[in-house]
């Protein structure tokens, strides 16, 4: 009877597998449409077009390679970036957005599906999207199953946070960064799971794509060590643990070195050490167990007092080595960026061009709920859960969550490495919560099925239950068990009490009460879908190159950046140099085909802080050091007309501090008036005479009839007529929102002394008048 339940249970349990996989993979068809389709908003609301700023270097990067192949790439000197110094694009990107878009153009050109450069770029990112929802399931269900993974994946698709920044037209770096992180994760616990060398090998491949994608790689290479070092101090060290981590540490960083923008600093920089260090660790501990397989416990006691003491040396070698290499560079081997993570005040005592950003600020406790909505308070429950049982995989993920909170409250922008972890730990506290509530209904439905069951069969069998005792009593009375027998009853009765005690563990809730529980889940969920949409549609879908306003009037649409690099690539010599502040230099050279003085690279510092120092300095100052960049027009972006508060006006005392960073007679408090930013009345005479103030209000009282009323500072302008000496106004967009200027021809000096010799005399030799003619302006 047993053989045949067994053969008979097998196919059902076989083939309830197999449909399980296949719903579970039309559900994850239908997760990937979703996480597509949700960041399709931009494209719907607005047009196919490149979002904010880096990513029209991208796209730029983009037509270069698929124009020019990969070598002419990887040797491109871009002379249009930075003048006069210029700049190597191979050496100086992460190619990793640029290969991947690049290669889905050659493969779609090769099916013959005629799409252009410009929408790949854009779809890229819901694509990828996609992709990372996928990874997230993979990753969950080594944690804790397909249930959570499933969750995990669906959150995922509509987290606002990952939506941000993967919208169509973002086509920037984390587009495709953070499946490459979530995918190098999930690889890294598979391979800490099943101990499997294959796994070992991909993970490192796909850690080279994540090193080739996003300057983030770092978060990777930190993180896993971190994990390793817990894993082996609370005793949980093995063969797989080994196996997970020496070949990433060895073949990453031998791939992460042909990286270009990487190449030695994955060995020479403080952000590798850590993993470095875990490797000799781990290699010591490995040591270890090796000898203690192999020896006595008495000769093993002292070899590992030998191999302890030999390893501290080691050990004590390598950091004196690594203090050494650190101690000789002036940050301590470490980039701003990092600095500015380990010691939030760092950017803002000593790079002011880092913290100038705004991604790069802290974030506010709001922004958590618009980012994660609900996710924030399932977090701990997820936590929680992962602690029953804890395992080498539900530790990771505990520790990944931990790190992250702890960067994104440092720096925004790394509330998208935040997202994958919230969905992970919610989508597990989800799916254990539901188990917990339907195995509730399902208990009180059996039993009171049961229940009834008896209750009809009672009547019909109380004959029968009295003929069996009977001949249970006389068969009771025949076998008499001897001493082993009731030795071994015993033992039987103890496992068969151990199994019920085992049966009664799992938690199981009153009825009324799972019921309302899984209606407020429902809720839950339904609120999260609700806000995810709105974000998607409305705060994360409008490109930054083109605005919109409601009114009552209808819908306005601000197009004025656009307009102006039009009038820039049709009415300028293709050689002319373009000044502005950073924040526009990729825009600029992607769309005018301009040359441009800096740009969102922010490489160099000083450079950056001269054109700071010619928009704060008076009108004659300024054209100078422009004039000495072969600099012929300045743009500025001015919001006081239509109420654009990301205006230059707005960045100027950035611009201060980042020019007084390297040149000191620009001093901040010169721009305020009792520690306040003012730009009326109040204003004091060097705010009042800099040239950014002078190109952003120069005729600004003529759009509200002499008033002067600024819609962002909400205040009248101090000085409101005023005339340009040395720029002039050549274009002004509709909504004034962007205004290019002009360098006016420097005045030759030696006319007027001509002109009074010419006048005090009436004849003039020719020696004379040829000298006078061959003296040049002295600032070409």
């Amino acid at each position: 009877m047993a053989a045949s339940t067994d053969t008979t249970a097998a196919p059902s349990t076989t083939l309830r597998h197999a449909s399980g996989n296949i719903l579970a993979f039309f559900i994850l068809l239908l997760i990937g449409v979703l996480a597509f389709s949700i960041r399709l908003f931009s494209v719907i609301k607005y047009e196919s077009v490149i979002h904010e700023f880096d990513p029209y270097f991208n796209y730029r990067v983009t037509q270069f390679l698929i124009k020019n192949g990969i070598y002419d790439f990887w040797n491109w000197f871009d002379d249009r970036t930075w003048y006069p110094l210029g700049r190597v694009i191979g050496g100086t990107v992460y190619p990793g957005l640029t290969l991947t878009a690049g290669t889905i153009w050659k493969v779609l050109q090769s099916l013959n599906i005629p799409l252009s450069v410009e929408t790949v770029c854009v779809f890229t990112a819901p694509v990828f999207s996609a992709f990372a929802a996928w990874a997230t399931y993979l990753l969950t269900k080594e944690v804790k199953g397909a249930g959570a993974g499933l969750t995990a994946a669906v959150l995922l698709a509509m987290v606002p946070s990952y939506i941000s920044r993967s919208v169509a037209g973002s086509y920037d770096n984390e587009a495709v960064a953070i499946f490459a992180l979530i995918f190098t994760f999930y690889l890294y616990i598979k391979t800490l799971n099943t101990g499997s060398l294959f796994y070992a090998t991909l993970n490192s491949i796909a850690y080279f794509y994540m090193v080739c994608s996003w300057g983030g790689y770092t978060f990777i290479i930190n993180l896993i060590p971190m994990h390793v070092l817990l894993c082996i101090v609370t005793g949980r060290y093995s063969s797989r643990l080994y196996i997970a981590y020496a070949p990433l540490v060895v073949l990453g960083t031998l791939l992460a070195a042909l990286v270009p923008v990487v190449g030695f600093n994955a060995v020479m920089t403080s952000e590798h050490f850590a993993s470095f260090l875990v490797f000799i660790i781990i290699h010591l501990v490995a040591l270890a167990y090796y000898i203690k397989g192999i020896l006595s416990p008495k000769m093993f006691k002292v070899a590992a007092t030998l191999v302890i003491s030999v390893g501290m040396v080691v050990c004590c070698g390598v950091v004196a080595v690594l203090v050494a290499v650190v101690a000789s560079s002036p940050t301590k081997g470490w980039s701003g960026r990092s600095l500015s993570l380990l010691d939030p005040t760092y950017a803002s005592k000593y790079i002011p061009i880092i913290a100038s950003v705004s991604e790069h600020q802290p974030p506010t406790w709001p922004s958590y709920f618009m980012d994660l909505n609900v996710l924030a308070f399932l977090v701990p429950a997820g936590i929680i859960a992962c602690f029953s049982p804890l395992s080498d995989a539900s530790s990771f993920v505990i520790l990944y969550i931990v790190m992250s909170v702890y960067f994104s409250s440092v720096m925004v922008r790394l509330m998208l490495v935040l997202a994958p972890a919230a969905c992970i730990l919610s989508g597990i506290a989800l799916s254990e919560a539901f188990d917990v509530f339907t195995r509730s209904i399902k208990f009180y439905v059996s039993d009171l099925s049961e229940n009834l069951q008896t209750e009809a069969g009672d009547g019909a069998s109380a004959s029968n239950v009295s003929m069996e005792n009977n001949d249970k009593k006389e068969e009771l009375l025949k076998e008499r068990p001897s001493k082993k027998n009731k030795k071994k009853e015993k033992v039987i009765v103890e496992e068969s009490s151990k199994k019920k005690k085992t049966e009664k563990r799992p938690l199981v809730l009153p009825v009324d009460t799972s019921i309302f529980a899984l209606f407020l889940i429902v809720l839950l969920g339904a609120f999260y879908v609700v806000h995810s949409v709105w974000a998607a549609a409305e705060a994360y879908s409008a490109p930054s190159i083109v605005l919109t306003s409601h009114s009552p009037e209808g819908l306005h649409v601000f197009d004025d950046f656009r307009e102006a690099y039009a009038w820039l690539s049709h009415n300028t010599e293709v050689d002319d140099k373009v000044a502005s502040w950073w924040d526009y230099g990729y825009q600029t050279t992607a769309m005018a085909n301009r040359t441009v003085i800096v740009d969102n690279n922010t490489w160099n510092n000083t450079h950056i802080a001269t054109v700071g120092t010619a928009m704060s300095s008076p009108e004659k100052a300024a054209w100078e050091i422009f004039n000495s960049l072969d600099v012929k027009y300045v743009l500025v972006v001015f919001g006081g007309v239509v109420g654009y508060s990301s205006d230059d006006i707005n960045k100027f005392l950035w611009m201060v501090r980042i020019g007084g960073g390297v040149f000191p007679h620009i001093k901040e408090p010169d721009y305020l008036r009792d520690g306040q930013y003012r730009i009326d009345s109040q204003a004091t005479p060097t705010m009042l005479n800099c040239l950014m103030y002078k190109l952003s209000y120069f005729r600004f009282v003529e759009t509200d009839g002499g008033r002067g009323y600024d819609r962002v500072r909400r205040t009248e302008i101090g000085k409101k007529h005023f005339k340009l000496t040395h720029f002039e106004e050549v274009f002004t967009t509709h909504h004034w929102m962007v205004r290019i200027y002009k360098l006016k021809p420097q005045k030759n000096r030696i006319r007027g002394k001509t002109a009074k010799k010419s006048r005090s005399k009436s004849s003039s030799t020719t020696t004379t008048r040829t000298r006078t003619l061959t003296k040049r302006n002295p600032w070409h």
